[in-house]
C-alpha cells in the first residue's frame, strides 16, 4: 500500500522481456521507475503514448484501486531508484478492468 496517493495523467506502452506489450495508466514519476526498471532489464521497453489524459470517474476508480493495492515505488526514494523492482498490476475483472478498458478507449489506445 502507499503512503501518498498518486494521481494518473499519462498512457504508456510497457515492453515485456518476451516481447509481448501492454498498455499501463500512470504518471511521470511511475514512468520513471518504469524506465529504471528497462536500465535493469526488468523490461524491455516502455513508451508514453499520451500526456495529459482527462480526469475521467472511469480514471479515478482506477488510479484509487492501485494506490490501495499497490506499493508505488517513487523517484523521491532513493531505495527505489537504486533497485527498483517491476510489478506488472493486475485489473481485476468487473468495475476495475472496465474502467482500464474505458480510459484507453476514450484515449483511442489499444
Amino acid at each position: 500500500m502507499n503512503e501518498e496517493y498518486e494521481e494518473f495523467d499519462l498512457i504508456e506502452e510497457i515492453i515485456r522481456n518476451d516481447g509481448s506489450k501492454y498498455f499501463e495508466i500512470s504518471n511521470i514519476d511511475q514512468n520513471g521507475i518504469a524506465e529504471l526498471a528497462v536500465d535493469h532489464g526488468l523490461i524491455k521497453n516502455v513508451r508514453i503514448l499520451q500526456l495529459n489524459i482527462p480526469r475521467t470517474k472511469a480514471l479515478v476508480i482506477y488510479e484509487k484501486y492501485i494506490n490501495q493495492n499497490y506499493h508505488l515505488e517513487t523517484l523521491n526514494n532513493e531505495r527505489d531508484w537504486k533497485n527498483p523492482t517491476w510489478i506488472e498490476w493486475e485489473k481485476p475483472k468487473g468495475k476495475i478492468l472496465d474502467s482500464y478498458n474505458l480510459v484507453l478507449k476514450s484515449n483511442q489506445i489499444g
